[in-house]
């Protein structure tokens, strides 16, 4: 039996599923059999990054599925060594080939790094390539509000997405606010959690004995109740199915009230002020 995952709207007409898979869970010939598999039982959502040194298994998995390439939305971001003018649009060209594909559904830029100062250089560039159509859709990664106000006061655009580390224990609730009001959808990386652990709190089990559900059913519930993407990433047919069985069931004002006891406060993210991956 398929998985069927519904999708919402993005701020440029575009629609985007509410559940995808990130692609880190496994490498090559592995990665590229599971992850079709996981295509063919009705993912459509798949995150890639230039960074991750997996774009060709990626494209390698799209071939394999079967899936006509136009029902899969297809991300990828730009690395930080790929920023600025003319080495974006050389980035862009060089994951399209490994992909195997002549366009992306959804291009981020993948770290601000602003010890660089190329930001807004390398959003102006995406823009010129979603006018080609290179890109359909462009997005950003791990952005916070001044970093966002940049782009905006540069191009008067803002991204359709901004994915940010996203879970119960760290519910980037000012932020996420930001975001809503500007049209801009959450899209949450690792949301399953890391180092914070939602998954093995008290408070997340109470909530799913309450539900009859397993407990990164009620973290995954969490985030899309309120309008996120959640891109969980993992090789386990059982998992993609757990993890995609989220709309049979809804949180209660209750619910919410004690997943809430678990944020730890915007500090515990990862600061994109100083933090800078390549």
């Amino acid at each position: 039996m398929s998985i069927q995952i519904p999708d919402i709207p993005l701020h440029d007409g575009g629609r985007i599923p509410v559940v995808g898979t990130g692609t880190l869970f496994a490498k090559g010939n592995q990665l590229a059999d599971r992850l079709a598999e996981a295509v063919r039982l009705g993912y459509r959502l798949l995150d890639s990054a230039a960074q991750y040194a997996n774009e060709g298994s990626v494209g390698e998995a799209i071939r394999r599925s079967g899936v006509p390439r136009e029902e899969i939305v297809l991300a990828t971001k730009v690395a930080g060594m790929d920023q600025g003018r003319g080495h974006t649009r050389a980035g862009l060209v060089q994951s399209l080939r490994k992909l195997n594909t002549d366009y992306v559904d959804l291009l981020l830029i993948h770290w601000p790094n602003p010890s660089r100062g190329l930001a807004v250089e390398t959003w102006m560039e995406m823009l010129a390539l979603q006018a080609e159509g290179l890109v359909k859709h462009v997005g950003v990664s791990n952005f916070v509000q001044h970093q966002l106000e940049e782009l905006h006061a540069a191009s008067g655009v803002w991204p359709v997405v901004d994915q940010i580390q996203l879970s119960p224990a760290l519910a980037r609730t000012e932020l996420r606010a930001y975001l809503a009001e500007r049209g801009i959808v959450a899209q949450g990386w690792r949301p399953l959690g890391g180092a914070e652990n939602p998954m093995g709190q008290i408070v997340t089990g109470k909530v799913a004995r309450r539900h009859g559900v397993e407990v990164s059913q009620v973290v995954l519930r969490w985030a899309v109740q309120q309008c996120a993407v959640v891109i969980p990433s993992s090789g386990n047919p059982k998992r993609w199915r757990l993890n995609a069985d989220l709309f049979g069931f809804e949180l209660t004002d209750a619910d919410m009230a004690d997943l809430a006891t678990l944020d730890l406060g915007e500090a515990a993210a990862w600061d994109s002020r100083l933090h800078e991956e390549w």
